[in-house]
């Protein structure tokens, strides 16, 4: 079976989910593509390579970060190029991961399937993962393991069903239409919150956050000073990597997570921050599920 999967990773949470996919079902025999979409919605359209990779496939794969319960707008506007079908329906699995198990997340594909059914993409699965917060607070090295720990789990058996052809929805939530519509406002939001980030005088001028931005909003004047467009994604990376902890990213800058997670067991305990009532039960919810249907499969 011909596989391609194409992913968004703000910080590489995605990434990992994707690539963990494509091992799988590699290993499973099958062919196996996959593609970052970082800058391919600045083109006008899709490459040649990758339009003729998805219409040959048999399996269409795609992956993302949760915002504010709904799809990135890069991830929309590249399903908004992807070619029209129109003699046959691709089966196609989603995969989303987001720091937190809320229901409320299922609905984050809304729109995307929306742009997927237009094309003739059948979304026959769809998965959701837990993965660590780049931005309001920072989980514990120890809780970031866990998550990973367990979407390492789930993942193989969540292939296995996608390649065995069992279907698998995520479950809506009710009114859900109207809350991914409602908090689409947050694209819009965070357009105009890039344009207030800034760096502070720990910056060396590496010029590692302008190669990174996945929507090429950041840039260096000849006199050395930088500019933040308006096509922010507040997808984090440049906050997130940045070597020296200096970029602030406006309004939104006493929730800035800066560094990449180790993923490996930490060797002091650490203490988990912030916790709510709520996330604690989701939380225990989301593991307790995840460790009963692993040990099912056992």
């Amino acid at each position: 079976m011909k596989i391609v999967i194409c992913y968004f990773s703000g910080t590489g949470n995605t990434q990992k989910i994707a690539d963990c996919f494509v091992n799988c079902m590699t290993d499973s025999g099958h062919d196996v593509q996959s593609f970052s979409i970082d800058g391919l919605t600045l083109q006008k359209k899709l490459p040649t390579e990758l339009t003729d990779a998805i219409i040959k496939c048999d399996l269409f794969g795609i992956g993302y970060p949760v915002y504010a319960f709904n799809a990135p707008p890069i991830v929309l506007a590249f399903a908004r190029k992807l070619p029209h079908l129109l003699k046959q329906r691709k089966r196609t699995f989603i995969f989303n991961s987001s720091g937190e198990p809320l229901k409320l997340n299922n609905i984050s594909s809304l729109k995307l399937c929306q742009y997927l059914r237009i094309r003739h993409f059948e979304v026959t699965n769809e998965y959701h993962y837990c993965m660590p917060y780049n931005i309001m607070f920072r989980h514990s090295d120890e809780m970031a393991l866990k998550m990973w720990q367990t979407a390492q789990q789930l993942i193989p058996l969540d292939a296995e069903e996608i390649l065995q052809g069992q279907k698998h929805l995520l479950e809506r939530v009710k009114f859900g239409g109207i809350i991914a519509g409602t908090m689409r406002c947050e694209q819009w939001g965070g357009k105009l919150n890039g344009k207030l980030y800034s760096v502070s005088d720990n910056c060396v001028k590496c010029g590692k956050c302008v190669k990174d931005c996945p929507t090429h909003n950041i840039r260096i004047t000849q006199k050395g000073k930088f500019r933040f467009g308006g096509k922010c994604l507040m997808c984090m990376r440049c906050a997130h990597f940045c070597p020296q902890n200096a970029i602030r990213i406006g309004l939104f800058n006493s929730w800035k997570v800066n560094g990449p997670y180790t993923f490996i067991e930490p060797k002091t305990e650490e203490e988990q921050q912030h916790y709510n009532k709520l996330l604690t039960k989701a939380y225990e919810k989301y593991f307790a599920a995840a460790e009963q249907r692993i040990n099912d499969d056992k």
